[in-house]
């Protein structure tokens, strides 16, 4: 499921200035947070010693950004202790090699100027990180996190279960809605879009599917009625009787 469906239903987003170092990284995983002092990675060492095996780094820098706290040797060390992935609101480092290495890493810029391994900061405790909007999102050990080439969402532990039972019938709607427009149907009438509040519009898709006799209704809300009951095939099972992913791994 990707970042943007997740969000959609109910996953909280980052801040729109996070990105993938290397093209085409992902990953799914449960939060370790992080917080390093300004300009400091100490608690990045220690989190990659501590944090358990398939969790994902979530590291507040305090607002001290201009620095490169993850570098070749953290994102090789990470990778060796089952690190799924890092995100941070700072740069980093040695971007070649943490691309050879394969770590998924998110971060907010590059920089050549090195983060001190000295001061403090903490490891597994609730951080706040930027978002879109004035409100932090807060990050709790065991919320999921789920990054991206589209951006990095927070799914908070005990609302897991839901938006990905929701997200599942939302990517099911929309691969109808793909389909339809594939067979030569229009988004004005699979999603009940009003063309007339568009200047110059002259109604030619709005002919053209009257000619061909094509469907008008919109496809969304038909199947939002077939969802209550009120019509449709019901025979299709309820994609929320799946398992939860909080389930298959013992628990949100």
């Amino acid at each position: 499921m990707g970042t943007v469906a997740l969000a959609r239903c109910g996953a909280r987003p980052f801040g729109t200035d996070l990105f993938s170092v290397w093209p085409g990284a992902s990953f799914a995983a449960t939060a370790f947070p992080v917080r390093c002092a300004p300009g400091d990675n100490l608690a990045l060492h220690v989190a990659i010693a501590q944090a358990p095996p398939g969790a994902a780094l979530v590291v507040d820098v305090s607002g001290e950004t201009e620095y490169g706290y993850i570098d070749e040797i953290l994102a090789v060390a990470a990778r060796a202790r089952g690190v799924t992935g890092i995100v941070l609101e700072g740069c980093v480092r040695d971007v070649a090699a943490i691309a050879r290495c394969e770590l998924p890493v998110f971060g907010a810029g590059v920089a050549v100027r090195e983060a001190r391994p000295e001061a403090g900061g903490s490891v597994g405790e609730q951080i706040t990180m930027a978002t879109v909007g004035p409100v932090p999102l807060p990050v709790r050990r065991g919320d999921w996190i789920v990054a991206d080439d589209d951006g990095v969402v927070c799914l908070p532990r005990g609302q897991v279960s839901a938006i990905i039972a929701e997200t599942m019938d939302s990517i099911t709607r929309e691969r109808e809605i793909i389909d339809a427009v594939c067979a030569g149907e229009s988004t004005l009438d699979l999603l009940g879009l009003d063309p007339s509040r568009v200047s110059g519009w002259e109604g030619a898709v709005e002919t053209r599917s009257r000619r061909s006799g094509a469907r008008t209704r919109p496809l969304g809300g038909r199947r939002e009625g077939a969802a209550r009951g009120s019509g449709g095939d019901q025979s299709r099972p309820r994609l929320s009787s799946r398992p939860a992913l909080g389930e298959a791994y013992g628990g949100e």
